[in-house]
């Protein structure tokens, strides 16, 4: 199996019970493809074998956390500093897996009242300031703007979220 690797908090607790998984021999046959040089180093140091998303075009499944999931499972994501990386390889997989908490649930996109996350070129980032207005349409806007490199709007991507509260485990899915 070709498995996308995420990048954050979250996404690093699933690294760790990969590798743990990958020790004890209760898991083999995977190879990991890492979003982030810190992803990277972490499953390298828990010796998951990995590769790239160039070697592995086509991803089985990737498994990631998310800074905002609303009751239609799109994402707000790049918060960690790796949306491109994540982007790419989540865009690739034929499943798509996010375990977050539920402090991450929002009713809309951008719920949470923090920034989001938008990748663009250093010269004159401050041009391509922008509100939003709807999850589809802000994704088209902000990609049109020149220095765009990508945007953390991660819609129609996730195939299942699973989010953890204090009554236990909730899987939602489409």
């Amino acid at each position: 199996m070709i498995l996308g690797l995420g990048t954050g908090s979250t996404a690093a607790f699933v690294v760790d019970k990969l590798g743990q998984l990958l020790s004890t021999g209760q898991l083999s046959n995977i190879i990991g493809i890492p979003t982030s040089k810190r992803t990277q180093e972490q499953a390298a140091s828990l010796n998951i074998p990995l590769s790239t998303l160039d070697s592995h075009p086509h991803i089985d499944l990737a498994i990631d956390g998310a800074d905002e999931v609303d009751p239609n499972l799109d994402l707000v994501k790049g918060r960690g500093g790796a949306l491109l990386c994540e982007k790419m390889v989540e865009a690739a997989s034929s499943s798509f897996i996010i375990v977050a908490d539920d402090s991450k649930l929002v009713s809309g996109l951008g719920g949470s009242g923090l920034a989001m996350p938008v990748e663009v070129v250093q010269f004159c980032w401050k041009y391509n300031l922008n509100p939003i207005k709807d999850g589809f349409g802000a994704g088209k806007e902000i990609s049109a703007l020149e220095g765009v490199v990508e945007h953390g709007l991660f819609l129609g991507m996730a195939t299942s979220v699973i989010i953890a509260g204090k009554t236990g485990v909730e899987i939602m899915t489409k």
